[in-house]
């Protein structure tokens, strides 16, 4: 059975290291290592490779557009966008392949702990993906409306703008709530329901499972790094350019 938490696997420097963390670096590791590989090889006549990652990137960069950010907004959203969806992807796609989760450590005589989970399947990763989704949703709001349209947004003499201002701050501390336990309890059900199946039956009947969370997997990165790119877009756009 999955436990809630993410199992400890060691310390370093009095820092708890578990198994989600190890899942983390391995995702960025494999993220880091295809760009460094896809740069070196780029060329004019795209190899298998760079042609897959081409079409995601125009797929990507098609979403932004049909939500009307264009020019310098869509290039500060787009690498935010991209980030967020190639990381959980990829972390949640590890999770499901065969023998992820029998390579495991024995700290001791304690029980076995597998290395690798799921690394969305703790909700401090989660919890950080939606702080960093809302801080830079904001810090763009800034950049792009500047302090005095920024904080027009939130404040405003007109007890009417006043409200929507309060229903505003309301609304960016529940996106972070929204889009953290979204993810989370998406992927650790997930992570249980396959841990369950695989305890009672070990070929074949697991694969309807399988492909199941294939599935969500694809779908919950979507819909977080999609979440995040619409608030984005509508933080960043004046009010001119929405009325329009």
């Amino acid at each position: 059975m999955v436990p809630l938490r993410a199992e400890v696997l060691t310390t370093f420097l009095g820092f708890p290291i578990t198994n989600t963390v190890t899942t983390t670096v391995l995702a960025d590791i494999i993220i880091v290592g295809t760009a460094v590989i896809l740069r070196k090889k780029l060329a004019v006549i795209p190899g298998k490779l760079q042609n897959v990652m081409e079409s995601v990137v125009d797929l990507l960069n098609g979403f932004i557009a049909d939500v009307g950010a264009t020019g310098k907004r869509a290039d500060t959203i787009f690498p935010w966008f991209a980030s967020l969806f190639f990381f959980i992807i990829v972390s949640n796609v590890l999770s499901l392949f065969p023998g992820y989760q029998t390579i495991v450590f024995s700290p001791g005589n304690q029980e076995r702990i597998p290395i690798f989970r799921a690394a969305t399947s703790d909700l401090n990763v989660t919890l950080a993906l939606a702080l960093i989704s809302v801080f830079m949703t904001n810090a763009m709001s800034l950049k792009f409306l500047g302090l005095k349209g920024y904080l027009l947004r939130f404040i405003s003499l007109n007890p009417i703008y006043l409200f929507v201002g309060i229903l505003e701050i309301v609304s960016e501390l529940t996106r972070i709530v929204s889009l953290s336990f979204r993810l989370f309890g998406n992927i650790f059900s997930g992570e249980f329901m396959l841990s369950m199946s695989l305890s009672v039956f070990a070929f074949l009947t697991p694969l309807p499972f399988l492909l199941l969370e294939l599935i969500k997997a694809v779908v919950q990165a979507l819909i977080f790094a999609m979440l995040t790119m619409v608030f984005m877009s509508m933080s960043t756009a004046d009010h001119i350019e929405t009325e329009h």
